[in-house]
């Protein structure tokens, strides 16, 4: 499948003019909200070990601050884009505000691939990102946290060369830190849990069982990993997954029909996700093509990976037993495809709701550093059950109400909420 013509922004702002149309917001609010706030471009030259100096190209998007200090990962890839990192800010925006938490949505990004880097580059690459934006993020402006490719080390380089430019303790510029430098217990786990506490509210709302549900899910990074193991202690069955392979840089889907093993694939998996496909088979797992985690005869399909994964070219490919889509990911699926699943009344988990435990542990990281007093791992992650299904219960009674496709009664409870602030503010 090609996704050269798929531009991740332009399809934030088709889902946004949508609903700006049930709205019926004014013209000067649509045009606030349809475009970022601000945001910067800037290159990080940095020394390989080789000696030679290579320059990464940054980017940093605050899409709206009006209900709080903007709040967003940052991803280091090889394949990133401006418009990529738009629609992500833009998309943070909507989750916090429809997790209803008091903060703004932002994104950031570096065009390279931590696979070919070593650690030492990793961390110039990280530090010389936080020379360049330092004077535009902190505690009360922009909070940065990782993302795709990144982790708590990096976040943790970050926040050193914040503080020494600062010349000062600032742990709430960063979330998502190691637990011994302020962050919080229980963020690991929080968005693949998240998924997870949606999928079993929809299922209540659907009258089945997690110990009668089997899932598919793609990806096996952070989210997918703990939406399994979550998944698993409430008695479902996940039969296969989706990632890239350590050797080939392919993707493979590895199916187990009585139920994958979250240990034995952990052990046989790299830091980024990748499954070695040899030890994989060894195991007796068979490998399908990377593309076939969404034809399984499953009841629950979990896209936890990228963006632009369930498309008009295979939303067909989706089984029939498919009752419930939670979109782990942001943005796994296109506005063509959507059209379908709602004509086939599959029962979707919008990716700003399902994935938004992660904002919300960040949040609550903000908080304990803050304080500077922390909560043990079962507080915090009670504190994210009760948020995230505050936060479903809203939505899907709102689309039962007005009759809505649950995205669009995420959508409209959270623009609502930030095109409120923006008019309080006297912005529009």
């Amino acid at each position: 499948m090609s996704t050269k013509a798929f531009n991740a922004f332009e399809m934030a702002q088709t889902q946004f003019d949508k609903v700006a149309e049930l709205l019926n917001l004014d013209q000067g609010t649509r045009d606030l909200l349809r475009q970022p706030m601000r945001e910067f471009h800037f290159n990080i030259p940095v020394r390989m070990d080789d000696g030679t100096v290579q320059v990464f190209r940054g980017f940093r998007v605050q899409h709206n601050d009006a209900r709080g200090p903007a709040k967003g990962g940052i991803r280091f890839h090889p394949m990133e884009t401006i418009d990529t990192v738009r629609a992500l800010a833009m998309w943070m925006c909507w989750k916090t505000a429809v997790v209803d938490i008091p903060l703004g949505g932002s994104k950031g990004g570096v065009i390279c691939d931590p696979h070919n880097l070593s650690v030492r580059e990793l961390e110039h690459i990280a530090r010389g990102w936080v020379r360049q934006i330092a004077q535009n993020i902190g505690p009360l402006s922009d909070v940065p946290a990782p993302d795709v490719m990144t982790s708590p080390q990096i976040m943790l380089w970050m926040l050193d060369e914040y503080e020494t430019i600062m010349r000062a303790q600032y742990p709430g510029v960063i979330t998502g830190k190691p637990v011994n430098m302020g962050g919080s217990l229980g963020r690991t786990e929080a968005t693949g849990y998240g998924v997870i506490y949606t999928v079993r509210e929809a299922l209540k709302q659907l009258g089945m069982r997690p110990d009668n549900s089997i899932a598919s899910v793609q990806g096996f990074g952070n989210v997918a990993q703990y939406a399994i193991q979550l998944f698993n202690q409430l008695g479902g069955t996940v039969i296969c997954v989706s990632c890239w392979d350590q050797g080939d840089s392919l993707s493979y889907t590895y199916r187990k029909k009585d139920g994958v093993s979250l240990d034995q694939l952990l052990g046989i998996t790299d830091r980024f996700g990748g499954i070695d496909k040899k030890k994989a088979k060894d195991l007796g797992y068979e490998v399908l093509p990377g593309d076939a985690w969404i034809e399984q005869e499953a009841d629950i399909l979990l896209p936890s990976a990228i963006e632009n994964q369930i498309t008009a070219e295979n939303v067909n490919k989706i089984s029939k037993r498919v009752k419930v889509i939670a979109e782990g990911a942001n943005g796994p699926t296109t506005p063509q495809a959507d059209e379908v699943i709602q004509q086939r009344g599959i029962f979707l988990i919008p990716d700003f709701l399902a994935n938004s435990g992660g904002v919300t542990c960040s949040y609550f990281e903000q908080v304990q550093n803050a304080m500077n007093y922390y909560w043990q791992k079962d507080e915090v992650l009670g504190k994210l059950d009760v948020k995230m299904t505050a936060a479903f219960l809203a939505v899907s009674e709102l689309a039962v109400r007005k009759k809505l496709f649950m995205r669009d009664a995420a959508f409209v409870i959270a623009v609502s909420r930030v095109a409120q602030a923006c008019r309080d503010r006297g912005w529009v």
